[in-house]
């Protein structure tokens, strides 16, 4: 009988993580920047109006409300298929985001893009480093405190229940199928905390809330579906490592699963081909 190692197949008890929330003072300059620059598509049937607006990226989202501009503390590792049409779309929009922190370069592997507000995003053509994701968020990277990484890997191992480690001064810490949320040592200083957050699904709903709660870290009790915390902590001494709201939502929360409309940015009225509008998340069947 043949062997399989069944460890690969764990994910933990994140299943998902679902978007990055991020405030937008410009609503004009973001639909530029992520529909017209990145090519990625505005949800077409919830939260449609000026205030705020969902942008899809495969099963993952970016939520972008209007306010004061908020940066993540580190980056976004973004699966997206088309090397040369995002850089050709990046290009386009360079001069209507002039002035702004927007910038973009090709690296070998990757393209690196920065927001017109700062926020930083690592775009990776699929690949099997990522399964079978063809577009969506793969990774987000948030900078933490030297000699952290440890700490932070054992609160989501026994607080949350998902796999985690730590290599090369980072934990890794496991967020669905091939998603991953990274912690990254750095020496630098981090910037004060201005309140974005990430949004992910648990299995397990209530442990993890317990566990939380014993601890004085929910900081929200959202709905029957749903609640938040904002610190990671030192399971030793109840010392924070580093903030970073969760927004954390259990799998019979009415979003979870719900398909999202994914374009294809090549399509435009000029160049037109019937039933090729929609842009597949998933790759291929082998």
């Amino acid at each position: 009988m043949q062997a399989f190692d069944r460890t690969q197949e764990d994910i933990g008890n994140i299943v998902s993580l679902e978007h990055v929330n991020t405030r937008v003072p410009d609503q004009g300059l973001a639909t530029t920047f992520y529909v017209m620059g990145m090519g990625l598509t505005r949800d077409p049937y919830l939260v449609t109006g000026t205030a705020n607006m969902w942008i899809n990226a495969g099963k993952t989202q970016f939520h972008l409300p209007t306010g004061g501009a908020q940066v993540l503390n580190g980056h976004t590792g973004l699966v997206m298929p088309g090397r040369k049409a995002l850089l050709e779309r990046l290009k386009s929009v360079a001069k209507p985001l002039e002035g702004t922190a927007f910038q973009y370069k090709a690296a070998k592997g990757h393209v690196d893009v920065v927001c017109p507000w700062g926020n930083r995003f690592r775009v990776f053509e699929p690949s099997e480093q990522f399964g079978r994701l063809r577009l969506g968020i793969a990774y987000v990277e948030v900078d933490a405190p030297k000699g952290s990484a440890k700490a932070i890997a054992r609160f989501y191992r026994e607080i949350m229940e998902t796999a985690a480690d730590t290599k090369g001064g980072a934990a890794h810490v496991s967020v669905g199928e091939g998603q991953t949320l990274i912690y990254r040592e750095t020496k630098a200083e981090p910037p004060a905390y201005d309140g974005h957050h990430i949004a992910v699904y648990l299995a397990n709903f209530s442990r993890p809330y317990n566990r939380l709660l014993e601890r004085g870290l929910v900081t929200e009790e959202s709905d029957q579906h749903q609640y938040r915390f904002l610190d990671v902590i030192d399971l030793d001494n109840g010392e924070p490592l580093v903030r970073l709201e969760h927004e954390v939502r259990s799998m019979l929360h009415p979003l979870y699963g719900r398909v999202h409309t994914n374009r294809n940015p090549a399509q435009t009225n000029r160049m037109f081909s019937p039933s090729h509008e929609e842009n597949a998340w998933a790759m291929p069947v082998a």
